[in-house]
């Protein structure tokens, strides 16, 4: 995962954060659940970016 793809990835995890802390001060729903869901997208996507890069260095290792 390329830096800037992991920046990407924060920051829409560090948006939802806010979106569902937003809907928590204003007791939206809607928000708070869109944000976690973007939360948990962007955390999804990062366990598989670093699924994907560990096993690239498991192959790297058996190549040697």
């Amino acid at each position: 995962m390329s830096f800037t793809e992991k920046a990407r990835t924060k920051a829409e995890q560090l948006a939802g954060a806010a979106k569902e802390r937003i809907g928590d001060r204003t007791d939206n729903e809607s928000m708070r659940g869109d944000g976690a869901s973007q939360q948990s997208n962007a955390r999804a996507k990062q366990a598989g970016q670093n699924l994907k890069e560990a096993g690239g260095k498991i192959k790297d290792a058996f190549n040697k």
